[in-house]
């Protein structure tokens, strides 16, 4: 939808007049309202900045998600009441390479081929040049700023990305041993739980304090700030005064059916089949489901701290009303929900995620529960800094969404783990389609936790129909230097990181 034709356009923004030039009403039909709002706002024109603020492996375990009904985010959640807050967000991919390079360039791992931790896409000749949404924003006069965790690991911290680079992403303060010992070779990684240590030597911390350190020393406009925290992601630690946030007794747990995996297939168990992340019964036999759930929570209300940090900075230095701030998260995370932990999998738990935006051209106070991707902020920032879409992007603007929450959206949001296995979330349904045909089909407003697959039930048979139209035309087999978490299907055989699964195989950790 072009912007002229957009919802409540022209009724906000033409002034007619009978001496008003027709090129003037022209140009105030094509020009960005952002930089009417800035002119408004003391006469400088400049496009807006961008806080670009990104949570690792953080669910739907936010305030304004309701996602669990303890949690303490009460930064994120004013930024969410200051702004249009997406109720219905997902990721492309429930892994954090693949997720974010989908992010970054504006195209669908479908389309790329990169699935697994690797390859970083810059290594493909085919993505060599592709223009990413910093330098898309460096084109146009910005100056990008770096901190943590934007890209995987330490892709991107090298090359042209940014033109300023803070402290990368890092655990920071760890015990001298792990807290946990797990199955499946005992990740360093995979552990969690309370140890005494200081909050500022944290990595997340030590990411925020750069970023309030730019902010202080006031950048040059318009910049782009991009600030990427590690945790809730493993090994999460909190030190105690977090822990005393959550109640030490099993109302902290999720909701979760016993027999939950009855209804779904066995491919959905190809998608997570041998990784670090435990399973349920792992927690359970070892007395961690509840110290699991308590150290996400405590390291989630941790890094709300530090996003106040970074807002707070923003505002006392008098950028708040020209930035666009985006908050986001990678995927989500399973802490039990379907008898499993971690990611890689196309269920809520797996791929919904917080999605916030608030500044100049954003109507506050908005909840939006339209189904929305993080392939769409590449496009929707593009609108509001006032800027020329790229050709490349598959994402769809949210504008329209931004300036009324409930403007109708046609496109669903849909997420792909590894080659040909698709989620496609609509409004009130979410259909799950695998590489060898198996289905599952779930009915959001009835079943929010996704217990009752009603792929099979005759009745609904159009209603899969219409979701399978969504899916992805192009489904690129995996890129070349692909690695880690790599699940093939064919010629009816499943491979799991180059080994195959036989069809009798026990499920690990079952």
């Amino acid at each position: 939808m072009s912007r002229q034709a957009q919802p409540g356009y022209r009724k906000k923004f033409m002034k007619p007049s009978q001496t008003f030039p027709l090129l003037k009403l022209l140009l105030i039909l094509f020009i960005s309202p952002v930089i009417f709002a800035q002119e408004a706002n003391g006469g400088k024109k400049t496009r807006p900045n961008v806080l670009f603020i990104a949570i690792d492996d953080q669910n739907d375990w936010i305030g304004y998600l309701g996602g669990h009904p303890m949690v303490k985010t009460p930064n994120i959640d004013r930024l969410a009441e200051r702004g249009t807050a997406f109720t219905n967000a997902h990721c492309q991919s429930p892994l954090c390479n693949s997720s974010r390079t989908s992010l970054m360039t504006g195209l669908r791992p479908s389309s790329t081929g990169i699935y697994g931790l690797a390859p970083w896409f810059r290594n493909l000749p085919e993505f060599k040049n592709l223009v990413t949404l910093p330098q898309h924003l460096k084109a146009n006069g910005y100056r990008t700023y770096s901190t943590g965790k934007i890209y995987h690991g330490r892709y991107g911290r090298k090359g042209a990305e940014f033109d300023v680079l803070g402290p990368g992403s890092s655990v920071g303060a760890r015990p001298k041993k792990k807290l946990v010992t797990t199955p499946f070779g005992n990740h360093p990684l995979v552990d969690w739980g309370e140890f005494p240590h200081k909050d500022e030597d944290k990595g997340d911390w030590k990411v925020a304090s750069w970023a309030v350190k730019q902010l202080d020393e006031k950048p040059q406009e318009p910049f782009f700030l991009s600030v990427g925290f590690f945790l809730p992601h493993v090994p999460c630690y909190a030190t105690k005064k977090w822990f005393d946030l959550y109640p030490d007794d099993d109302s902290v747990l999720p909701k979760i059916q016993r027999d939950d995996r009855k209804d779904t297939p066995r491919f959905s168990w190809y998608m997570h089949w041998y990784l670090p992340e435990v399973r349920l019964k792992f927690l359970e036999e070892s007395n961690q489901w509840r110290n699991l759930v308590r150290s996400y929570l405590a390291s989630t209300s941790f890094v709300d701290s530090q996003v106040g940090r970074v807002l707070k900075a923003l505002k006392r230095n008098g950028f708040d009303k020209n930035t666009i701030v985006v908050l986001w998260s990678d995927h989500g995370w399973h802490i039990g929900e379907k008898l499993i932990t971690g990611k890689n999998t196309l269920w809520d738990d797996g791929t919904r995620v917080p999605l916030v935006f608030a500044g100049p051209g954003v109507k506050g106070g908005q909840v939006c529960s339209k189904p929305a991707e993080l392939l769409d902020i590449y496009p929707t920032l593009s609108d509001l800094c006032g800027l020329k879409q790229r050709e490349q992007l598959e994402g769809h603007s949210l504008l329209p969404q931004l300036r009324d929450a409930s403007a109708p959206r046609q496109w669903p949001a849909i997420t792909t783990h590894n080659h040909d296995n698709h989620g496609v979330r609509s409004e009130n349904w979410r259909y799950i389609r695998y590489a060898d045909g198996s289905e599952e089909l779930y009915d959001m407003k009835k079943d929010p936790n996704e217990w009752n697959n009603l792929a099979a039930n005759p009745s609904l048979a159009a209603i899969i129909s219409t979701h399978r139209k969504f899916l992805p035309k192009e489904n690129r087999k995996p890129a070349p230097g692909s690695r880690s978490r790599i699940l093939t299907w064919e010629n009816g055989k499943a491979t799991w990181q180059g080994k195959e699964i036989a069809p009798s195989e026990p499920i690990p950790g079952q």
